[in-house]
Formats: C-alpha cells, sequence, structure tokens
C-alpha cells in the first residue's frame, strides 16, 4: 500500500480592489458602483443589484451593486480596478481615498425566508421577527427588501401577537435608556392633522411641573412637518443618548430627533422606506410608537388620535380599532397606555410647515395676543391626561393645573431652559416667497380638507425646505368676504411656488364655502 500526502488546499484571498468616493447621495442606502467589465464582476458573477460584503480593514458592510457602462462612464471617474461608494457606504467604511477593499459574496439570509413567508400570508413568531429586525439593523437587507416587508405587513395583515413580537424585536436591537423615576411619561399623536405641534407645548407644561419626559420625535414621513422638524428651527435636535441622559437630568425633559440615536434604530430604516412609498400601516404604527416609547425608558404614554374625515383616523370605528390595537400591544409590554380622540376636522394652529409651525408654538408660549387658541387648547387638555395618567394629579384637576403653567409662564421658562440646554434657541426662518390664496366668492368655510392642504404645504416645499409650509385663515364657521385670504403660502423659491398654486388651481374643495 503506497502512502500518500495530504496537502492543504490554500485559503483564496478575496478579490480587492481600490475605492474611490463618488459623492452620490443615496440616502441612507450603502451603494457600490462598479464597471461592466471590471474583472472582479466578471470572475465573481456580481450583476446589477448583487448584494456584495465589502470589507476595509477592521469594516464590514453590505452593499448593492450598480453596474456602469464603461462606454458611457469616463475612464477618469471610475477606472477598471477601482470601485465607487456611495455617501451612506462610505461614511459606514471611512476608508481613506484608494484604500483597497476586499469583496465578497454574503451568506444568504434565512430571515428572506420569513419575509417571504409574510408575503404570502403566513403568521410571522417572535424568533422569525427578531431575525428578520436583527438582520435589518445589521444593513443586511436592500431596500427592496425592506419594501416587501413593509407591503407584507401593511393594511389588516398583522396579528396582535406579530405587532407585540415586532414591537420587542425593534425595541431589543436598539440602545434602551432608563431613569431615576418610578414615573416616566410621553405622548405621541398618530399624525394625520397638519399644524398638530402639542408636543414642544406638553413636554414644556409637564416638566415645569417636575414630571420626567424624555421626548424624542421622528421627522416628516408622509406630512408638511414633524416635531422634530419644527423644533430643529428653534434648537440643536440631534442629540445623542449621551447628550439626552444630561438635558433630562438638568430639565427634567428634552425633545430631540429620535434618528440621532440608537433608540429603536430600525424604526428609522423603516421611515425611510415608508416615505418613498407614502405607506404608514397601522401595525407598523403600533410598533413605531410603542418600540420607540419603551426604548426611552416611558412608563405612562397618552396617544393623541385626530378623528376627522381627512385626518389619517377617519370615523370613531377606526379610532377604537385603532385605540385597541395600541392597548393590545401596551399591555404585554407593561405600559400604561391611554388613547385621547380629539378633533381631526381642520388643521390646529396657524402654520403648516416646519419654521411656521415653531411661531405657532412660541407664540402659545409666550402668551401673544394672537397665539392660536386651539393649540393652546388642545396642549392643555393633552397635559391634563399626562398629569392624570401618572397618577400625581387627581383626576379632573390636570386641566386647570396644565393652564395655569402655561399661562403663568412656567412653562415658557422652561422651553427656554431646554433649549439652551439642546444647544440654544433660534429664531425660526422666514420663506423668501409668499402669496395668498383668497376666496373666489364670499360664504362660510363649512369643510376642509386636510390632506390637500398638507399637499399644497409640500409642494411648496415643506419641510425639506423649513421656512416654507402655508399659514391657514379660514377656519371651520368662519365667514369670509371675497378676495379674502383663505390661506397663505410660503416658499423660498419662485418654482416651488409655482407647483403649490397650480396644486391649488387644479384640486376644488381644498377649503369649501356655502
Amino acid at each position: 500500500m503506497n502512502d500518500t500526502t495530504t496537502q492543504a488546499c490554500p485559503t483564496l484571498a478575496a478579490p480587492a480592489v481600490r475605492v474611490r468616493r463618488l459623492g452620490i447621495d443615496t440616502h441612507q442606502e450603502p451603494i457600490i458602483y462598479m464597471r461592466r467589465d471590471c474583472p472582479v464582476c466578471r470572475s465573481e458573477g456580481f450583476e446589477a443589484q448583487s448584494r456584495i460584503n465589502i470589507t476595509v480593514g477592521e469594516r464590514t458592510i453590505i452593499a448593492t451593486l450598480n453596474v456602469v457602462e464603461p462606454a458611457l462612464f469616463p475612464d477618469e471617474l471610475l477606472s477598471l480596478d477601482e470601485a465607487g461608494l456611495s455617501e451612506a457606504a462610505w461614511k459606514l467604511l471611512e476608508p481613506r481615498e484608494g484604500a483597497h477593499a476586499e469583496l465578497s459574496h454574503p451568506r444568504p439570509l434565512e430571515s428572506l425566508s420569513h419575509i417571504r413567508a409574510k408575503i404570502y400570508g403566513k403568521t410571522l413568531s417572535a424568533e422569525q421577527m427578531h431575525a428578520i429586525m436583527r438582520d435589518m439593523v445589521h444593513g443586511r437587507f436592500a431596500d427592496v427588501h425592506l419594501a416587501g416587508f413593509l407591503a407584507a405587513c401593511a393594511g389588516d395583515r398583522m396579528t396582535n401577537g406579530e405587532i407585540v413580537a415586532l414591537t420587542q424585536s425593534m425595541v431589543d436591537v436598539g440602545e434602551q435608556l432608563s431613569w431615576n423615576a418610578d414615573v416616566v411619561v410621553d405622548k405621541h399623536c398618530v399624525g394625520g392633522l397638519p399644524g398638530n405641534r402639542t408636543t414642544p407645548l406638553v413636554v414644556s407644561i409637564v416638566a415645569a411641573y417636575g414630571l420626567t419626559i424624555p421626548k424624542t420625535s421622528s421627522r416628516a414621513i408622509t406630512s408638511p412637518a414633524g416635531t422634530a422638524d419644527a423644533m430643529a428651527t428653534l434648537t440643536d435636535v440631534d442629540l445623542d443618548i449621551a447628550d439626552i441622559r444630561r438635558v433630562v437630568q438638568r430639565e427634567g425633559g428634552c425633545i430631540a430627533w429620535g434618528g440621532a440615536m440608537r433608540l429603536s434604530p430600525v424604526d428609522d430604516i423603516l421611515i425611510r422606506v415608508e416615505r418613498a412609498l407614502d405607506i404608514d400601516s397601522e401595525g407598523q404604527l403600533v410598533a413605531s410608537v410603542l418600540s420607540k416609547k419603551i426604548a426611552a425608558g416611558s412608563t405612562h404614554v397618552i396617544i393623541d388620535m385626530p378623528v376627522g374625515p381627512t385626518a389619517k383616523v377617519r370615523s370613531p370605528i377606526a379610532a377604537q380599532k385603532l385605540a385597541r390595537m395600541f392597548e393590545a400591544v401596551a399591555e404585554p409590554m407593561g405600559l400604561n397606555l391611554k388613547v385621547v380622540t380629539t378633533d381631526g376636522s381642520q388643521p390646529i394652529g396657524h402654520g403648516i410647515g416646519p419654521a411656521l409651525e415653531a411661531r405657532d408654538v412660541l407664540a402659545v408660549l409666550q402668551g401673544q395676543p394672537d397665539a392660536p387658541a386651539d393649540l393652546h387648547g388642545r396642549a392643555v387638555k393633552l397635559a391634563a391626561e399626562i398629569f392624570e395618567l401618572s397618577g400625581k394629579v387627581a383626576e379632573g384637576q390636570g386641566a386647570e393645573l396644565a393652564r395655569q403653567i402655561l399661562d403663568d409662564g412656567r412653562a415658557w421658562a422652561k422651553f427656554q431652559a431646554i433649549c439652551e440646554a439642546q444647544g440654544g434657541l433660534h429664531e425660526p426662518p422666514v420663506a423668501a416667497h409668499q402669496h395668498d390664496v383668497v376666496a373666489e366668492r364670499a360664504g362660510t368655510v363649512v369643510a376642509v380638507d386636510n390632506r390637500r392642504l398638507a399637499r399644497a404645504a409640500k409642494l411648496a416645499g415643506a419641510p425639506e425646505d423649513p421656512a416654507a409650509g402655508l399659514e391657514f385663515h379660514a377656519r371651520l364657521g368662519t365667514r369670509v368676504a371675497k378676495g379674502e385670504p383663505l390661506f397663505t403660502l410660503h416658499a423660498e423659491s419662485p418654482g416651488e411656488l409655482d407647483y403649490a398654486l397650480a396644486y391649488v388651481a387644479e384640486h376644488d374643495g381644498i377649503i369649501t364655502l356655502e
């Protein structure tokens, strides 16, 4: 019998290319650009939309491949041995220009099979949901996978058990805050009502009373402004967890953008795709809201649910259904929660858009004569609900307490202190162009289309242009004369103003007179 010698098969090194920063904004999705005739593309079988592991030093990310046609792309921009990186990919890897990156095929994701199962109507277990969230937070999905997951969960396609699992998983894959307080309060509005900027007022009232309220808010998804957008015109909202701890320990409350920290980071990934799809499904909404409240350490939460024919929640029956969903998820998560239904028949305040809404907030806090009374009243109502839910104020006494704190200047003093702790209080910007949309005849306002008003504000440039949006003048029941302004559009450029005006001209019924 002959002796044989077995030699170990050498390990092949992963193919490498030099990386170049192309300066292309792909938002949060990492993209890699390679020429179709690149030897690595050909040898590895990489094709357009392939998912590729990119390793530079100790850092590895997964990016989506965009293939460049060499005949249409100059050699000086991308040579055969180079790969271009989008801004998102470059910031994640932090390479030096010209550094070598190793490329490889990523391992197959088992969680993709869970997404496919959900697309076909299967109910996901807690373990399957957690696997999806884990891979999502580590950037292992392309946007098409995220869109598939969101579409599969939209409508009534999630059970309460799945929403609980989604909520818990969103909390588990992020950071969590804890506070040296037995009661930590918060509030959230489900949205769909332009100008409803109560959060800065409620936080100021509640913190001035002495309760702990670490408020993290989102930027706009489908609206002309979110709380973070409006607050960003007044102070710094891009706080990290250390900043939030410092501000809350000093002032009892904060008003920060949730996307600047890792509190339920998956939520911000999903919101980005939801914005592109222009959807905001109920199950995802509940999980989004409650995961951030739990991650922020909240124990008691008020949900503001505006109800109206052109609000997000359009009927009392729909409101009851969504409220039950919130309650069903909050209970096993250990949250004390109360849903408060409010009037969603028309915008709240005068302004729709970040800076215009911020000016309304300042007017109420400062007790200005022209401050919107409806915004004042709604803030008092929600702060009262928080007081009474917390157990620190007797039932029926919250409204008078909240009103006193707002009207005697304590809330304004607290708001200034919070802003100073977050980086200073600034004056909101003013748009360069303004145009009144007037009544073509006299009459009484009998209906207002919230969605079309919001659309007009967005076409004027909000929220990307903080000063853009519109001022709302014609409240329900108001008698207007022919030629009297119904609302005023604000825009940073003539082109955006023209877009908004064209939309208004093409759509009757934004404001209905009789």
